[in-house]
This record gives structure tokens, C-alpha cells and sequence, in this order.
């Protein structure tokens, strides 16, 4: 038996321990070089996790066990208390895995008992990457479907007693673009049921999550957030506030990050099981197709389309895709903190509002209102363009951030530089991955000052010297790094006379 200890290591999702190199117990150094795997029992449910030697008594002695703060918190056990440290066998679906590794098709059941292992946290970190990359290779739609309701097992499901709640979903992939912070004021002003659950950024340089979390604290409890769409009628937070997200889809959203991997079908299962588990019964996806943007041709809309709506009438729920201009970025602000003054001023009916994200957010929002059957097809547009000219959208966006807690602002990035027009012409083309990539060179969303800020959009006419954006930086490191890429390509492609520059 092994004494319990507290290592105060954040990890993350994953579970970590610490045994010291002279255990008298357990022989570390015995254990597999490549897996590490422990098991440890103590507490209601075996805990398992990665081993690591220490050499350290002052981070472990010899008849202790540490836990990283993950691990620590799952065994639910205090400093102290006595466990038992046994090497972990091998999961019992790895085999599956390994199916799936070679090009095999799974089933159902298959899906089930590997979402499980996950979720008890039986998988290494390199055997979930390998798991991920293999599904990203190829997933038939019926494992789509089999994914996505083993995920929706491992999920506590909402229900918020009414037959039509709605939410809505961008695929993503396009800088700025942040049309959900308008469109869920106006349609819980409208009247609808809309609790919108929002994901951080995974592979650009802001997500819906780090843009409202400027405004108002997204990381509500169980309990804040239904109070919250109790008293308002949504809510914008972070997965569901938890309230939906699994163990096992933070572990797979971090590890899709760190990889940079996010296909289509993995899209699918994720977002669905999510939906689902927060109770949504009407549900709007929205695919930019563009050269930057996730999907790129209209080709892989259709087939991404045809995707959701299988699983979606699989699993009862009603779906609308649309699908969208992905070429450039929506609105002038790349960046949390300049996306948020983005949405402000469209709410606010500013003049100066950027004119593409609200007749986008108008445009969304019209497909959701329509959700409602005494809502005549066609009139949708209308209705939200007027509920937002009225304030009452704006009125409800001030409601949500005093329900849900207002943040203090975070200052724009005091290091700046604009990025003139190397030539006169007309704007031909912005890349909007190397703007996504600038910013998230400058900081974003991690400062969530840092970004770029657009002067110039395609078609714009521009002079030589003319400011095409200005970049955002809080740290002279990282503002260095982002000059260096935007010298070396600004994004932006210009035309003269039928010649591009």
C-alpha cells in the first residue's frame, strides 16, 4: 500500500502519477516503457493513469504515490489515505482499436465499449491519438452514428421540459465570423428556447467561448446555467456549462487540438452527441465553404450535409445546414476582445457595425425563427432584422451577461503594427488562414487582446501604403514572431490590371 499525495501539476484531462524510483511496493521501473499504465484502488472506482519515476522525496517519497491535480481530483480520496498500485492491463477494446488502425469497420457495440474504456480513462494519450488519426482515415455514416450515441451515453442529458428548444453551430475554420453572439439574443427576444453551448478555439485563433468570455463568464456550473435559461430563455457557455461535456470529449477536443486534426465525421459525432445531451430538438448547422476556410469546396458541403442529416433523423432531431460564404473573414475583428466589439456594435446598431456579419447574423437567425411553425417560411429574415433594430436584442445580450456574471474587459494588445498595400488596386483575395495564423502567432485567443483588426476587404479599392490591417500584440515576443509572418505573406492578394500581388 502506497500513501496518497497531492502534486500540484494541472495536466490537464489526463491523469498523472508519480512513484519514487526507490518504492519499496511497486517497481516503476519495471513497468512497460512505452505504456506506464497504472491502476490504483482506494477509492469507489479503480483510477487509472500515467506513470512517471521521480527521484524527488520532496515531490514523492518512497511509500507515497502523487497525483496531478486531474488524477487527485477523480479518486476523491484525502492526502494520506492508503491505496493499492498495480500495473494496468491493457484495455479490454484496444483490439478494436487496432481493427480500426488496419481499416476495419466497427459496430455499434464496438463504439460503445471503446467510448467506455475512455471514459474510464483506461486509454494512454498516444492510443487516443492513434484511435482519432484512424477514425480520421475513414468512418462509414452508420459509425458516425455509433460514435456520436456512444458519446451521448457518456453525457447527462438536459431536458428543459418544452418540445422546441434550438441552437445552432458554425463548422468553423473562418476567422472572426462570430454570428452566434448575435443570433441567440435574437431569438430567446423572439421567444424561443435557445441554450447555446460553446466550444473554445481548437485550431484558430478565437472560439465562440473566448470571444463571449470577454463579456460575461462562460464557465457556469450545472445549476447556473439552467437557472440562467430559466430566467433569460438561453445562454451562451462553455459546453454546456458542463452540463453536457463528457470526460471523454474534453479528451478528444484536447488531444484534436494539439493535432490539429478536426475531419468531417469526428465533426459530426462531436457536435451532435453535444447537442443532443443539452436537450436540443432543432438544431441549425452552418458550413463556410471556401480555399481557407475547414471545407473547401462545394463537394464537401454536400457530402458533410448529407452526413448530418442521416445521423441527425437517426437520432430524432430535426437539422437545418446552410451553407455559406467562406472566402473572407466575417466582420473586422480577429481576436476575442476584437470580435466582441464586433458583435457590440452590430447589437448597438452602430453605424460603424462591419454590414457582412450582421446581414449573416440576420440571415442565421431568420433560419432559426423559422424553426417556429406558426413562422411563416421565407419571413424569418424579417423578423430577427426587426427584433434587432428594435434594442431588444441588445437588451437581452445585457441580460445574459448579468445572469451569467460580467467579465472586467481585457485591453486591446498595446503592441501594434499596420500592415500597408504593397501596390495600388482592387483587394482580389484574403487568405484567411494566414490571418487565423498571424493572430494566433500575436497571442490569440490565449491574450485575448491580441489580433488583427481589418481596414480592407475583397473588392475594396486601396491605395500603395494604404493600411490593409493592424496587428495586435501583448508580448514583444510573440508581436515579433507575427511581423515575421505577415512580412513574409500579409494574406492578402491584390490586383492590378489583371496582375495579382
Amino acid at each position: 500500500m502506497l500513501r496518497l499525495r497531492r502534486v500540484p501539476i494541472d495536466t490537464g484531462s489526463e491523469n498523472i502519477a508519480f512513484i519514487h524510483r526507490r518504492c519499496p511496493e511497486f517497481q516503476i521501473d519495471e513497468l512497460n516503457a512505452m505504456a506506464h499504465r497504472v491502476e490504483i484502488h482506494g477509492g469507489l472506482q479503480p483510477l487509472f493513469a500515467t506513470a512517471y519515476a521521480c527521484d524527488d522525496e520532496n515531490i514523492v517519497a518512497p511509500d507515497e504515490i502523487g497525483l496531478s491535480l486531474q488524477a487527485y481530483h477523480l479518486i476523491n480520496l484525502p492526502e494520506g489515505a492508503e491505496v493499492a498500485v498495480s500495473p494496468a492491463p491493457p484495455p479490454a477494446s484496444i483490439e478494436s482499436i487496432r481493427r480500426k488502425i488496419n481499416g476495419g469497420i466497427l459496430s455499434a457495440k464496438e463504439y460503445r465499449a471503446i467510448i467506455a474504456d475512455m471514459a474510464a480513462y483506461r486509454y494512454s494519450p498516444t492510443e487516443l491519438a492513434a484511435f482519432l488519426v484512424s477514425n480520421a482515415s475513414f468512418m462509414s455514416p452508420q459509425e458516425v452514428l455509433s460514435m456520436t450515441e456512444a458519446l451521448v451515453e457518456h453525457r447527462k442529458p438536459v431536458d428543459w421540459g418544452i418540445n422546441l428548444v434550438v441552437d445552432e453551430h458554425c463548422i468553423g475554420g473562418l476567422p472572426a465570423n462570430r454570428t452566434s453572439m448575435i443570433v441567440v439574443p435574437i431569438a430567446i427576444a423572439y421567444g424561443l428556447c435557445m441554450p447555446d453551448t460553446m466550444t473554445r478555439s481548437v485550431t484558430s485563433c478565437s472560439g465562440a467561448a473566448d470571444a463571449m468570455e470577454v463579456l460575461a463568464n462562460v464557465e457556469l456550473t450545472e445549476e447556473q446555467t439552467a437557472q440562467t435559461v430559466n430566467d433569460v430563455g438561453g445562454c451562451m457557455v462553455l459546453d454546456g456549462g458542463r452540463l453536457a461535456m463528457s470526460a471523454t470529449e474534453d479528451m478528444l477536443l484536447g488531444l484534436e487540438k494539439s493535432l490539429g486534426i478536426s475531419t468531417p465525421q469526428q465533426i459530426v459525432a462531436s457536435i451532435l452527441a453535444g447537442k443532443i445531451a443539452m436537450g436540443i430538438t432543432h438544431l441549425l448547422i452552418d458550413i463556410p465553404v471556401g480555399k481557407t476556410a475547414k471545407i473547401r469546396t462545394m463537394s464537401e458541403a454536400q457530402s458533410l450535409r448529407k452526413l448530418f442529416e442521416y445521423v441527425g433523423d437517426m437520432l430524432s432531431m430535426k437539422i437545418d445546414v446552410i451553407v455559406t460564404d467562406g472566402s473572407e473573414p466575417v466582420g473586422n475583428g480577429i481576436g476575442p476582445v476584437l470580435e466582441a466589439r464586433d458583435v457590440m456594435k452590430v447589437l448597438r446598431c452602430r453605424e460603424d457595425a462591419p454590414q457582412d456579419l450582421r446581414e449573416k447574423a440576420l440571415f442565421v437567425a431568420g433560419r432559426i425563427l423559422e424553426f417556429d411553425p406558426h413562422l411563416r417560411g421565407g419571413q424569418g429574415y424579417y423578423q430577427a432584422r426587426d427584433i434587432l433594430d428594435s434594442g431588444k436584442a441588445l437588451e437581452v445580450m445585457s441580460q445574459l451577461v448579468h445572469r451569467q456574471g460580467k467579465m472586467p474587459p481585457p485591453p486591446l494588445g498595446q503592441l501594434t503594427r499596420d500592415i500597408p498595400a504593397p501596390v495600388s488596386g482592387v483587394v482580389e483575395e484574403i487568405d484567411g488562414g494566414q490571418l487565423n495564423r498571424i493572430a494566433m502567432t500575436a497571442g490569440a485567443p490565449q491574450e485575448k487582446g491580441a489580433g488583427i483588426d481589418l481596414f480592407k476587404k475583397v473588392g475594396d479599392t486601396v491605395e500603395q501604403g494604404e493600411v490593409l490591417y493592424r496587428i495586435y500584440a501583448a508580448k514583444a515576443t510573440s508581436f515579433a514572431f507575427a511581423n515575421g509572418l505577415a512580412e513574409g505573406n500579409s494574406g492578402y492578394k491584390i490586383s492590378v490590371k489583371g496582375m495579382s500581388y
